[in-house]
């Protein structure tokens, strides 16, 4: 261990030594490591926060979304080489697209939708005998939505009929439907499809020292205007609470005491090559759905051979992500496509049905067909041919997306790949995935109702994303999760490994059950639950 203090080779002077005391060790940064750090650092608690990735300089964001317009500079996160490797197996699974390892996480990059699951989605064996029950109800955690959508800022409104029951407004007023949502609305509505709202991380107008939306239209990956939330937000106010945030700090492995009952420290990295010690009376993993698997793989010991916190063999296992179905295609109307970047309405109209059992959740896109920007940038002529090319692809398309719900499967799952070792000699995490018979049921079901749809409006349809040429929503979930069962399970209801009584898993890897719904807010707010767990403990 380094006796004298050291940015490990970064060179910019940050301090990378251990905290001398600390009452909570966090690993990662994005939502779920944010808000926890936040949440007890404002009640005094000493916390250190380790982030394998760098932090990013806001004022940079401007530029980052032109280089990700510009061919050949697609990835402004600087994701991909030997720190981020991985395999894949089964239906391949593009890991590195799917995450950002940084200060402020996959935030940085999301699309900013933020739902609660239904009531559905915590009962799903009770219900409906496939997956297995959440061992917390959607009162349960109706509370915690709550202050999570007041941290995010989230902006929305009562519109929807078929979301679960909420007493309060959204925090911000709902954006407007989009142009092309107009559209969509002329034929749901002789369809029988009620559209509504969607809740978004984004503001509506300035919240919390933020600007309101600009209307940049790259909001996946970047936002030059800090209109849409990151995890940044609550790592700063971490910061002026008194917690410190060591980034380029990848956790190598967590020590457990000789009892096995206690973590005692987590074993950090410096891009020097330096290992370093730091010791906390709490630890709390959130270094996402892959990554929390990985960590606790890579920690295994003489009182856990398979795994740190593994005496279940569930680590690891129950890997799941949202699939994506789409229908795309043309109208002979203006759509005035690439306006607004993020989704304005959806339909939960078909969520709740029972056949496929399978939850789903449609998308009205306002990012469908090419952006004459990046169309430009890319082309290969120059004058009145590319203008005419231009004037050719933009402004008539059209495209729904949905997302569709993986029930957990033991076979689908993360582990090491003993062949292929990261930057530091460790092995990288290996994702075995693949679709059952229901899953792909129910994409073409999606298929279908988005069909009937362009069929009403007497578009076009030019593509078709379904069952055989389906791809990950980039939501990584239930590879550590939940439930009173220590034999079943890793972590409790209030996210406490079952086996160490002071280790923490927060995110969505311990989700035990997945719905259709973009996971942040509820991992917002079971991260704000765990927070509270760990503050009456301390």
């Amino acid at each position: 261990m380094a006796e004298t203090p050291t940015d490990g080779g970064v060179g910019d002077g940050r301090e990378r030594t251990p905290s001398p005391r600390a009452d909570v060790c966090v690993v990662g940064s994005g939502p779920a490591g944010a808000l926890v750090a936040h949440r007890l650092a404002a009640a005094n608690a000493a916390v250190v926060v380790l982030e394998a990735g760098p932090r990013f300089d806001f004022s940079r964001r401007l530029e980052q979304m032109e280089e990700h317009i510009r061919p050949g500079m697609e990835n402004p996160w600087e994701m991909g080489g030997p720190r981020d490797d991985y395999t894949t197996s089964g239906r391949h699974y593009p890991l590195n697209a799917a995450r950002v390892k940084g200060v402020g996480g996959t935030t940085l990059h999301w699309q900013g939708m933020v739902m609660r699951l239904h009531e559905r989605d915590f009962e799903m064996q009770s219900r409906h005998g496939v997956g297995t029950d959440w061992p917390l109800s959607y009162d349960d955690l109706k509370p915690h939505y709550r202050e999570a959508e007041d941290a995010f800022g989230v902006a929305g409104a009562l519109d929807n009929p078929y979301a679960p029951p909420r007493e309060e407004p959204f925090p911000l007023p709902a954006f407007p439907p989009s142009h092309s949502d107009s559209i969509f609305a002329e034929a749901c509505e002789r369809l029988g499809i009620d559209m509504h709202s969607v809740p978004n991380a984004r503001n509506s107008e300035p919240y919390d020292g933020r600007a309101a939306c600009q209307g940049f239209g790259t909001c996946k990956p970047v936002c030059p205007s800090g209109a849409k939330y990151t995890a940044e937000s609550h790592v700063r106010a971490a910061e002026k609470a008194g917690a410190r945030v060591i980034d380029h700090a990848p956790v190598q492995r967590l020590e457990h005491d000789d009892s096995g009952d206690r973590i005692e420290r987590a074993v950090y990295a410096t891009p020097d090559g330096t290992e370093h010690e730091q010791e906390a009376r709490r630890f709390v993993v959130a270094c996402g759905g892959v990554e929390n698997a990985r960590l606790l793989l890579l920690s295994q010991s003489e009182a856990y051979p398979d795994g740190l916190a593994n005496s279940s063999g569930a680590v690891g296992r129950y890997f799941m992500d949202h699939l994506f179905a789409g229908v795309g295609g043309r109208v002979e109307r203006e759509t005035r496509q690439n306006h607004v970047g993020f989704n304005t309405s959806e339909s939960h109209q078909f969520y709740d049905d029972s056949d496929p059992v399978n939850g789903l959740k449609l998308e009205f896109l306002n990012y469908a067909g090419p952006s004459p920007v990046v169309e430009a940038m890319h082309a290969e002529t120059w004058g009145d041919e590319l203008r005419s090319q231009l004037r050719d692809s933009y402004g008539t398309h059209l495209a729904m997306g949905a997302l569709v719900e993986q029930l957990p499967r033991a076979e689908n799952r993360i582990t090491l790949d003993q062949s292929r070792t990261d930057d530091h000699g460790n092995p990288v995490p290996h994702v075995e995935w693949s679709l059952d018979a229901q899953t792909k049921a129910a994409l073409r079901r999606a298929n279908e109702i988005q069909r009937r749809v362009f069929e009403e409006l007497g578009a076009t349809v030019d593509w078709t994303v379904g069952p055989e040429h389906t791809g990950p929503a980039f939501h990584q979930m239930g590879t550590t999760r939940m439930g009173t069962d220590p034999d079943s399970s890793v972590v409790d209801a209030e996210m406490r490994t079952h086996d160490l009584s002071n280790l923490w898993i927060v995110g969505s890897s311990v989700f035990p059950t997945g719905g259709a719904m973009n996971p942040t807010l509820t991992i917002g707010a079971l991260s704000l639950r765990a927070a509270a767990a760990i503050e009456s403990s301390l």
